[in-house]
């Protein structure tokens, strides 16, 4: 089941209570503006192709060697959000989620998001890395690049799941995850294979999981495939139309994008998981509801 509500999460969501929180909320202020004011070069144009890359690899062109070209990105039609911003939203969700709460975000904001959670009394672990090789290209060239966005996870320090079993018990899981990313429906879309692993580390079949950033919906595809039930929130019209259209919910004209970067699953794709067994599955005032996540010093979002 997928319900994807149209508004801001303040007035639609109000009547929610999830199991799981998993949600890629805006960035910081500075990572948008390094994502608008930059052109993008190299590998970006093998991303928007399909075909993966690192570096200068792969030009405009396609062929290996030759100069790279830069071609037009979307620009981030919302804003940023800040530290007070957080600390609303978990004020928000936290009384309304009875288990893991997990926010991809920027290394700027990840203390934020980490310092809103403990507020509420909540074990917070340290900040995992989504890992997305050859995602972003430092222009200045005074630097490496910036692949790696920060996912924060907490739980309830005592208390059981729905099914009576503890969190403290939950079980070990992966310290990072690595996939790569492609351009969808919304800018700074996720790829889907990771939202498939974080529904699936962090929530179990038959969970309510909330997505108060819908987006372009890829959380709510990944927990619905996943046996889950999944409620989101998505402020922007177009956006919520286009997404709706995808996830079947309406009859809605798409066009030619790609759906959540799913035509683009890479099969070496993989979970950093240290003492994980290869066998478990992968799984404010300014608030449009979808993710980007652009380096400040000029790089390209992931997907863009």
């Amino acid at each position: 089941m997928i319900d994807l509500r149209l508004g801001r999460y303040q007035d639609t969501m109000a009547d929610v209570t999830c199991d799981a929180l998993i949600v890629d909320a805006p960035y910081s202020a500075k990572t948008h503006a390094g994502h608008d004011t930059a052109p993008t070069v190299g590998t970006h144009s093998a991303h928007r192709s399909g075909k993966g890359g690192t570096g200068y690899e792969t030009s405009g062109n396609g062929r290996t060697g030759s100069a790279p070209t830069e071609w037009e990105r979307r620009a981030i039609d919302y804003e940023g959000f800040t530290a007070e911003d957080v600390r609303d939203f978990v004020d928000f969700f936290a009384p309304r989620t009875r288990g893991w709460i997990v926010s991809i975000t920027d290394h700027i904001l990840a203390p934020a998001w980490s310092a809103a959670m403990a507020a509420h009394g909540r074990y917070v672990f340290a900040p995992l890395a989504w890992m997305a090789p050859g995602s972003r290209v430092r222009l200045t060239g005074d630097g490496p690049a910036l692949w790696t966005c920060q996912i924060v996870v907490s739980r309830p320090r005592t208390g059981t799941d729905r099914n009576g079993r503890k969190f403290s018990k939950w079980g070990a899981l992966p310290g990072g995850y690595v996939y790569t990313q492609q351009r969808g429906i919304v800018v700074g879309n996720k790829p889907l294979a990771l939202m498939l692993a974080l529904v699936s580390d962090y929530s179990r079949p038959g969970d309510v999981v909330c997505d108060p950033c819908a987006g372009g919906g890829t959380t709510l595809r990944a927990a619905s495939r996943l046996g889950r039930v999944a409620i989101g929130s998505e402020m922007d019209p177009d956006t919520w139309q286009k997404a709706s259209g995808a996830l079947g919910l309406i009859d809605a004209e798409i066009g030619s994008l790609p759906l959540f970067g799913e035509l683009y699953a890479d099969p070496k794709d993989q979970r950093i998981a240290a003492g994980v067994s290869g066998s478990q599955k992968p799984s404010g005032a300014h608030r449009r509801q979808a993710g980007a996540a652009p380096d400040s010093n000029h790089e390209s979002p992931a997907g863009e």
